[in-house]
């Protein structure tokens, strides 16, 4: 994501508090403070977004990963394949390094062995789109130990004027051509309005605008169509050994390095599982340790909704494992993610009471989590044409994750730059 000969890191305004350069964890300051609120029994789910420049890459685990061919094959959309999408795929990855096998951490190697050790291929691309069972090092936007945010390798290099502080309220029209925006009370003049604020904030502004399910202005389908990755969290004991092992290195690493795909019992094509273990001291209790191995279900047939409260603020219902199917695979994972984790000579045993069957699949309910990917609410086909424009109106384009009809076997770091460059090719051509 940067130019050729790039070695130092810039820091653009807005972006520079330590927690948002550091990358050896994900960062949570100046979060929009999403959550589940009442939509989960008993327990609010966090819906982490980034309110900075650069968005969520500015707070990402870094891990650039692109998916499968089928992913954007099966879209539908002309302009959108896989082979119209790998030029931006490889603009986006100028920034992006791979740890070598001397850099990780002693639990990250030993994952990777396990998985050797139960028949799962090492591979040292993640990104070959053809190979759909392997486990490696993950590529990660880091330079120098800095997360490489969007807004060091665009904006940084743009000619762009950049209000802070002020954001979108609605958006200004002349009939429906698209004319500028209201932001902090204020009103701003376009030729053209390119929406980026994600897949929560982006239908959020069409709402309040009048864009949506019967909305005065355009009736499309804002909001609907809300999926994202499903995610379960199984913790375990470490030892003296490990805890000494990662003590012992001098090197900067960060927790998350290596990604695994799988195949469930209930894969129908590709993989549908990611395995992301994370190891080492705690971000928020260094002098504690912790040992996990999350899985995620990459093939997501539940859908949600944003809609917006009184406020105007987004009310998010993801609804996941509302279709059987994700709990299943999620059910799956797990089981395939123990016996990964029985090969590990140095980790300790489950916590907790290690369930299986109907047990198993009661503990996934309580406590799914999600795996950062939110996508689909301004979808290709339904509320945008082919270019990323709004249906039925003129000079308006939304360029961010809420644009995907169907998710990608993939975390969105790479997708969302794609899509903005995807874009950006269209609205120049014109």
């Amino acid at each position: 994501m940067s130019g050729p000969g790039r070695t130092s890191v810039p820091r653009t305004p807005g972006a520079g508090t330590a927690d948002l350069l550091d990358a050896s964890a994900l960062s949570t300051s100046y979060d929009w403070g999403y959550s589940s609120e009442d939509t989960y029994p008993g327990r609010t789910v966090a819906f982490e977004r980034a309110r900075v420049l650069g968005g969520c890459s500015s707070h990402n685990g870094c891990a650039a990963i692109w998916g499968a061919r089928t992913d954007y094959d099966s879209w539908g959309i002309a302009g959108w394949a896989t082979d119209d999408l790998l030029p931006h795929f490889q603009a986006a990855m100028r920034a992006f390094r791979v740890f070598t096998p001397d850099d990780i951490t002693p639990f990250q190697a030993e994952c990777i062995e396990a998985a050797r050790a139960v028949g799962i291929a090492v591979t040292d691309d993640l990104n070959d789109l053809d190979e759909h069972e392997a486990i490696g090092i993950s590529p990660v936007n880091i330079v120098d130990g800095v997360r490489y945010n969007a807004a060091f390798a665009f904006l940084d290099r743009s000619k762009l004027t950049i209000v802070g502080d002020a954001p979108v309220e609605r958006i200004l029209f002349d009939g429906t051509r698209a004319t500028g925006v209201v932001a902090a009370g204020r009103e701003y003049r376009a030729e053209r309005v390119v929406l980026a604020g994600g897949t929560y904030e982006s239908p959020a502004i069409l709402l309040r605008s009048d864009i949506g399910p019967q909305g005065r202005l355009l009736d499309l389908r804002v909001g609907e169509n809300l999926h994202g990755h499903p995610a379960y969290v199984v913790g375990f004991a470490g030892g003296p050994q490990l805890e000494r092992a990662h003590a012992e290195r001098t090197t900067w690493t960060p927790e998350e390095q290596s990604i695994a795909k799988l195949r469930s019992s209930h894969c129908e094509e590709a993989f549908d599982l990611h395995l992301y273990p994370i190891g080492g001291p705690h971000p928020q209790d260094p002098s504690a340790w912790r040992w996990e191995m999350p899985v995620a279900c990459m093939t997501p047939r539940s859908r949600g909704s944003v809609t917006f409260k009184p406020d105007g603020t987004p009310k998010i219902d993801h609804a996941y494992l509302t279709d059987p199917h994700d709990l299943d695979v999620l059910a799956d994972g797990v089981e395939r993610m123990r016996e990964i984790a029985a090969k590990m000579p140095r980790v300790g045993p489950e916590l907790g009471d290690r369930p299986t069957g109907d047990a198993l699949k009661d503990a996934i309910r309580r406590g799914v989590e999600h795996y950062y990917h939110p996508v689909g609410t301004c979808a290709l086909g339904t509320v945008l044409n082919d270019n990323g424009a709004v249906i039925g109106a003129e000079n308006l384009y939304v360029a961010d994750c809420s644009i995907i009809p169907t998710i990608p076997r993939a975390n969105t770091n790479v997708p969302a730059a794609a899509i903005g460059l995807r874009v950006a090719e269209a609205l120049l051509a014109r």
